[in-house]
């Protein structure tokens, strides 16, 4: 299996002189490199319900490497090469480029944005068109990391939020932090980067105006960039929470979201159920059941804060 790039796993030209092997179209606005625990759940999920990459099923790979404005154009070739399923992962816009490029061809996202806001789907038991998925719920979790952070650093009067403008979710993020941030009094400041400069830039722009923490949103691009935006934390010993436990994996503070790795597995269990035969419309969007409160006591101990009690009660895994 290749995850380079726009690489494919095999020509699905190929594939047509083995009818027997279905096409998968996997559609990813980051890099292979930095999803490849995510690709392992997706190609786990596939396994459980009988489909092996190489065996009965061969995947097509387009990777979006963090510009968002190449999905449509990597939707649309996928398209082209007629196959089964694709699967629009990392947000929000591989979803809408998916879904742009066809009316028929079966869609399964994960995605954090609300599906029924942006017109994705009618209802979430009943998607009602050729697109169904998996909810990450992160949308709906940032009053609670807002919550968490303040548990750790109720003196701050002023936090920042680190946000992709390209994001079609980035304003209402920006909206939800401010609202949970304006219950304990805090400003927020939002800081933009869709760009490996950008995120160097925003930190320069943290050091000056004298923020007291720091939230990093849901976004791939950030995922995939998530040493470079730990390093810079680090190096400015901020008070940080993030979305995925993948940034406390790699020395980040806190995070808090759901097991992404499993989402992924679910997206793999949907994407066999209609190879098998289902159709999308039929299938209710799945809802995570896990959520991961993560604290990295080891970083804890670098920048001298002092964790609260009730916050280690409430972690789910303590990195040590």
């Amino acid at each position: 299996m290749l995850l380079g790039g726009a690489a494919v796993a095999r020509p699905l030209s190929a594939e047509a002189q083995q009818p027997t092997i279905l096409g998968i179209g996997f559609l990813g606005a980051a890099s292979p490199d930095s999803y490849t625990p995510f690709v392992g759940g997706f190609l786990r999920g596939l396994k459980e319900a009988g489909f092996t990459d190489g065996e009965n099923v061969a995947i097509a790979y387009r990777w979006a490497e963090g510009q968002y404005d190449r999905l449509p154009a990597l939707a649309a070739d996928l398209v082209a090469k007629q196959v089964a399923v694709i699967v629009a992962t990392g947000g929000l816009p591989p979803s809408l480029a998916a879904r742009d490029a066809t009316k028929t061809i079966p869609i399964v996202f994960t995605l954090g944005s609300d599906p029924v806001k942006f017109g994705l789907v009618a209802s979430l038991n009943r998607p009602g068109g050729n697109v169904t998925g998996v909810s990450l719920f992160a949308y709906l979790l940032d009053a609670k990391r807002v919550e968490l952070m303040h548990e750790l650093v109720p003196g701050a009067k002023t936090i920042g939020l680190l946000a992709n403008p390209n994001n079609p979710q980035s304003e209402t993020q920006f909206a939800d932090v401010e609202a949970a941030s304006r219950v304990f009094g805090q400003q927020v400041i939002i800081l933009k980067a869709s760009s490996d400069s950008d995120i160097d830039e925003a930190f320069a722009v943290l050091a000056q105006k004298n923020v007291g923490a720091l939230l990093v949103s849901a976004d791939p691009f950030f995922l995939s960039r998530r040493h470079q935006i730990v390093g810079l934390v680090a190096s400015r010993a901020i008070p940080t929470m993030y979305e995925w436990r993948q940034f406390a994996d790699a020395g980040g503070l806190m995070s808090y979201g759901v097991d992404l790795v499993d989402a992924y597995r679910q997206a793999g269990v949907y994407v066999a159920k209609i190879l098998k035969g289902a159709k999308p419309a039929d299938l209710p969007i799945l809802q995570p059941t896990k959520f991961e409160f993560v604290i990295n006591l080891r970083t804890v101990k670098k920048t001298g804060l002092e964790i609260p009690a009730k916050l280690l009660a409430l972690a789910d895994e303590v990195i040590e």
